[in-house]
């Protein structure tokens, strides 16, 4: 009842903009989010979603819920959630103090520029499949680190409900759907075939599906934090993994790996406040870019989804990207000019060159600065009832990562490997054309398209979490959710359920979700010289929580992948 009236009380603030979507647009443009006031979780896996709220109502913080869900998705979502992968994390406390935490994966200490060329010089596909992708975890280190400075329930409380899924959980739809479009890839290794195709087959809903060599894994972190794996059994499984199969990570990369605590990316935008990860993530200085150029248009005036909207939202992509893709790399080893990626003087002049009726070949946009020497992913959003909000993206990269699951571990190794220029100039899987900067060297962590991100509104109040998996499409997303909510007035569900488009730079091709566009803004766009592509399946699987005016939590999980999103 009390969840009933709360509905009744708050319907009539989740105002939905007069955006209308395409007729052929699957999903719908007046869909109810789940409202709350004292917290709310978004993931994509109902049981993690579950697991982060049931914290949430034993009086945990969204820091607290964030680490269990981080657990519960290597359990429940084995294609992106991890142990064995990395992330990144982006934290608002309610006094509007943030932080952000780096946990991407590391290239192992023997890891060498040319590691995946041939003798003739080019591109093997060993930075996709098998040992020799993988970089060094950091997933258990970054949610160590985050409890060490900001959780208030014990640790083992926190990962004991990702035990409890190890050791068996009933498979829901999304699961089974997962592992049955996986299958083939998964009998690639036999340690992954039996873990994951019990009886050579994936499971079926309804079947309880169980884990033991996890659930063991989860126990010796549960019991001993990070040295329950950069140690112990559990280092010892998964260097004698890397010697079986050809990789080179040992025991010295796991004892020598950390996560590191960086300053966010802070930026405004039509007078929010935006923050987001910096390197080694690329997303909050793309975003910045992006923000800074479109600034000097009102894209509300010129109509949602307008050929001449999207015409100047892609012109600021693309040379966005352009910067992004030869610029930014792990500033721990490589400078990259900050200041002057974040000056919105900067984007003013990169904005400049963009002719309002005419696409400019990507060819043409080379990087605004000149550096002088010296799709598998996740993403779920927290917010307490304090106001603490998280946003976590982690992932180990491809779906199933590298397709190896450590023997007697029982977990996957991710392929973060191939997110380095293995060849500069030459594209990674998702197609992105990156440069010396992000070159392999020992330690250095690789770059990343990640950007959990978390908008604060012009009176400096939380409005927004937000965040996507989708590699290379992960920025132009979230920037289009933050575009959604601040340009357009959209509610938390219109902002998740709008069709999306992506542009990189490179390939020249703006890509539109299949029936996300009407045929006169396919027409208008091409005649202003955009050279375009339907793309198959779907963009992103966005977690979003929109604050309304009363400080009501409207949540929604993207339907596009079948998440769940819960509220108190």
């Amino acid at each position: 009842m009390e969840e009933e009236r709360l509905r009744l009380d708050a319907a009539a603030q989740v105002a939905h903009a007069e955006v209308d979507f395409p007729a052929e647009w699957r999903f719908g443009a007046r869909e109810a989010p789940v409202l709350g006031r004292r917290g709310a979780v978004s993931t994509t896996d109902e049981y993690a979603t579950r697991v982060g709220l049931e914290v949430l109502e034993r009086g945990g913080t969204a820091m607290d819920a964030a680490i269990a869900v981080s657990f519960a998705l290597a359990v429940v979502n084995p294609s992106a959630g991890n142990i064995g992968g990395g992330g990144f994390m982006v934290t608002r406390l309610t006094g509007g103090e943030t932080s952000a935490l780096d946990y991407r994966e590391k290239a192992p200490l023997a890891a060498h520029r040319d590691m995946y060329l041939d003798e003739d010089g080019e591109l093997t596909d060993a930075s996709l499949v098998g040992h020799l992708a993988a970089g060094v975890p950091g997933t258990v280190m970054g949610m160590w680190r985050a409890h060490e400075r900001y959780g208030t329930l014990p640790w083992d409380e926190l990962v004991q409900p990702a035990v409890e899924l190890a050791e068996g959980f009933e498979v829901q739809e999304r699961f089974a759907r997962s592992i049955r479009g996986a299958a083939e890839r998964l009998r690639t290794f036999e340690t992954t075939r039996r873990t994951f195709l019990p009886d050579d087959r994936p499971p079926e809903v309804g079947e309880t599906f169980r884990q033991p060599e996890l659930a063991r894994t989860l126990a010796r972190i549960r019991d001993q934090g990070p040295d329950g794996f950069y140690g112990g059994e559990t280092a010892d499984l998964l260097v004698a993994e890397m010697e079986r199969g050809g990789g080179i990570i040992t025991h010295e990369d796991l004892a020598r790996y950390d996560a590191v605590w960086r300053e966010p990316v802070n930026f405004t935008y039509r007078n929010h406040t935006v923050t987001s990860m910096p390197p080694s993530s690329s997303g909050g200085v793309t975003m910045a870019l992006m923000a800074h150029m479109l600034e000097e248009h009102d894209l509300a005036a010129l109509g949602w989804h307008s050929p001449e909207m999207i015409h100047l939202m892609v012109e600021a992509w693309k040379r966005a990207y352009a910067d992004r893709n030869q610029l930014l790399a792990d500033i721990d080893f490589v400078p990259v000019p900050m200041d002057s990626l974040l000056s919105p003087s900067y984007a003013r002049r990169r904005g400049a060159e963009i002719d309002p009726t005419r696409a400019t070949p990507s060819e043409e946009i080379a990087p605004g600065l000149e550096i002088r020497e010296p799709t598998e992913t996740t993403h779920y959003s927290v917010v307490d009832e304090w106001g603490n909000a998280v946003a976590v993206t982690t992932t180990i990269n491809s779906g199933y990562g590298n397709r190896v699951t450590v023997e007697g571990a029982g977990f996957l190794l991710n392929n973060e490997m191939d997110d380095f220029a293995a060849k500069p100039g030459f594209p990674n899987q998702f197609g992105l054309v990156q440069g010396e900067q992000n070159a392999i060297e020992p330690e250095k962590r690789m770059l990343s398209a990640m950007t959990p991100t978390v908008v604060a509104d012009p009176d400096g109040r939380l409005l927004f979490v937000t965040g996507t998996p989708g590699g290379s499409t992960i920025i132009t997303t979230v920037f289009q959710t933050l575009v959604g909510v601040v340009d357009f007035g959209m509610s938390v569900s219109q902002a998740v359920n709008a069709p999306r488009l992506h542009h990189q730079h490179l390939p020249d091709l703006l890509y539109w979700e299949a029936g996300g566009l009407a045929a006169e803004t396919v027409g208008g766009l091409e005649a202003m010289g955009h050279i375009l592509r339907e793309r198959g399946g779907v963009s992103g699987d966005v977690q979003a929580i929109l604050v309304l005016p009363d400080g009501t939590y409207s949540v929604y999980s993207d339907p596009r992948l079948g998440g769940t999103a819960l509220a108190r």
